[in-house]
């Protein structure tokens, strides 16, 4: 039976009508129906549908995976292609500027200053050598307010013969020394209790010129084998001019032992020094005064490192003869000291504990102080121990840093203190008011320190210090001309390739000092001395090579402060000078 198209059209709508009626139902009303809970429903952990760890997997793609195996078809591919040869791109060399051998400076300032050096050096053959230092520095005085002469001459000479070996070196030193000075220094009220053409004529009769002369030899040797390391000796000759003598001699050996694989280093020590001053103060004596001291010291360390660890353990033991009173004392003092890698470089923690026995000598007191009368007494330091702890590093490459705090105990500590004085005739030229003694006294000291140091570039360095101390003394009423707080900056920069210039800054904190004049029965009292700044500043230029100009300028802020009692210090000072090197 066929259909056409029409009659399945009426076939369709029709079997739609009919779904369409059997859907529909009358609106009736279910009513209700009331529900009675028995129990509630309490679930139980068995109830629940439980995870397993390794769940089963029914998946078809868990069948077993074929290995499959490939396998490359090569076949070579002709090419035309002709690399060029390669060339090294040029580069422009700097040309290693000349290091000269030997060099002159010479400049001339105000207060008629005439500053000269000399040094010369020369190979004699591919291990030896001969050198030698010249320095001259003087001054014709004009310090303002001083009544006595205030110039002073200050001229050296060292000469140096060497060798250098694969397996050691050593090298032989002979210097003199030549100090002319002036104890210009007069109290303040000095002479106020005589008549005005007495007064006159007392500091006329004065003079106050002293000198000192030095004649040193001493060498130096260092191996690269065996079990002396290093051995280096020196003998000093000093006198003045006024009949005092020192020599001082010592040898110090360093020695090295492998022990267990552990290296033992240890340090010997023979320091002596003797002299004599013709008077006392007073000029009570009748006999020279006589001073000698000879300490025997050895000094054994070994290093344990460890990771960040390094620790260096060790003892000081001293054997000390006094040559003039025949005692003898025997000294022992800690040597020890650690370090602590916190934050690698950046940060390195270090503390320790260290002592010694320092060999005092006319010669070193006068170097820090040139205005000592030569009635001193002499004796050794025991530095009982130094307690340290810090921290130093770098904050960056070019930027590092050290903090540093730690506790001194000292027996025997040399304090300069001004002499007292009168107004008497007959006195020695350094006995009225304008020289120095060294005491002792048993001192305790805290001390905070820090220096920061900066390389900008290659251009430009900057460094920054400072140390903060406070002192406590059994004997004297204070620490006689130690200040409390020091501190100094320094930078240096090149302006052009031609032109360069710099820059440091001083500062020193209050010292106390104490003097009577004797003619008076009174009490003194401690003498303040102002803190003070000196600021100085150079700038140079290179001509070429060899010559470079210089500016110097001391002292800028005109300040005539005092660095000792009664000893004003030169003001605004400036040095034009020159510089040659050259070779021979």
């Amino acid at each position: 039976m066929k259909f056409n198209f029409q009659n399945k059209i009426i076939i369709a709508v029709l079997l739609m009508v009919l779904q369409v009626s059997f859907a529909q139902k009358k609106e009736e009303n279910i009513g209700s129906e009331v529900v009675n809970v028995v129990k509630p429903y309490t679930p139980a952990i068995s109830d629940a549908f439980k995870v397993q760890e390794t769940p089963v997997l029914d998946d078809d793609g868990n069948a077993k995976k074929e290995t499959i195996k490939y396998s490359i078809f090569s076949f070579p591919v002709a090419s035309t292609f002709t690399p060029s040869k390669g060339k090294a791109e040029g580069v422009d060399k700097t040309k290693q500027e000349h290091m000269y051998n030997n060099y002159a400076t010479l400049g001339f300032g105000n207060y008629r200053t005439l500053n000269a050096e000399l040094f010369v050096n020369q190979e004699l053959d591919n291990n030896d050598y001969v050198g030698g230092m010249f320095r001259h520095l003087s001054s014709q005085g004009g310090i303002s307010g001083i009544e006595l002469d205030d110039r002073f001459y200050d001229s050296s000479i060292d000469l140096t013969y060497g060798a250098n070996y694969n397996d050691m070196s050593w090298n032989l030193d002979l210097g003199y020394k030549n100090q002319i000075y002036n104890w210009y220094g007069l109290p303040e009220n000095f002479g106020a209790s005589l008549n005005p053409a007495d007064r006159s004529d007392l500091i006329f009769a004065i003079d106050p010129q002293h000198t000192y002369n030095t004649i040193y030899f001493g060498g130096k040797i260092d191996f690269n084998k065996g079990f002396l390391n290093e051995a280096s000796m020196k003998f000093n000759r000093f006198t003045d001019a006024l009949g005092s003598a020192e020599n001082r001699f010592y040898i110090k050996p360093s020695l090295q032992f492998d022990v267990m694989d552990e290296s033992i280093r240890t340090d010997i020590t023979v320091d002596y020094v003797g002299g004599s001053f013709e008077n006392n103060y007073l000029k009570t004596n009748t006999e020279p005064l006589k001073y000698g001291y000879t300490n025997l010291g050895v000094a054994p360390s070994f290093v344990m490192q460890k990771e960040d660890w390094t620790l260096n353990i060790g003892a000081k033991i001293f054997y000390s003869l006094d040559n003039e009173s025949s005692t003898n004392k025997l000294y022992v003092y800690p040597n020890f000291n650690a370090s602590y890698k916190v934050v690698g470089d950046l940060m390195i923690f270090y503390a320790g504990a260290e002592g010694n026995l320092e060999q005092n000598s006319y010669m070193d007191f006068a170097n820090e102080n040139l205005f000592l009368s030569p009635t001193l007494d002499i004796r050794p330091t025991d530095q009982q121990y130094d307690v340290f702890a810090g921290l130093k590093g770098k904050i960056v490459n070019n930027v590092s840093y050290n903090i540093r705090g730690s506790y001194i105990n000292e027996r025997n500590k040399a304090l300069y203190k001004s002499n007292d004085y009168n107004e008497n005739t007959s006195n020695e030229d350094y006995a009225y008011g304008n020289s120095f003694q060294v005491v002792y006294d048993d001192m305790k000291t805290v001390s905070f320190s820090g220096d920061l140091k900066a390389n900008f570039s290659d251009d430009v360095t900057f460094g920054i210090s400072g140390t903060f101390s406070s002192y406590t003394n059994d004997l004297e009423q204070e620490a006689w001309n130690l200040p409390t707080i020091k501190l100094n900056s320094n930078i240096d920069f090149n302006i052009t390739p031609k032109w360069f210039a710099g820059a440091t800054v001083f500062y020193v904190g209050e010292r106390k000092d104490i003097q009577s004049n004797t003619a008076f029965v009174t009490n003194s009292s401690p003498i303040t001395l102002d803190s003070y700044f000196d600021v100085n500043a150079h700038l140079g230029y290179k001509y070429n090579s060899q010559l470079t100009g210089f500016l110097r300028a001391n002292n800028i802020t005109n300040n005539g402060y005092q660095k000792w009692l009664n000893y004003p210090v030169q003001s605004f000072q400036i040095v034009v000078g020159a510089n040659y090197k050259f070779d021979f």
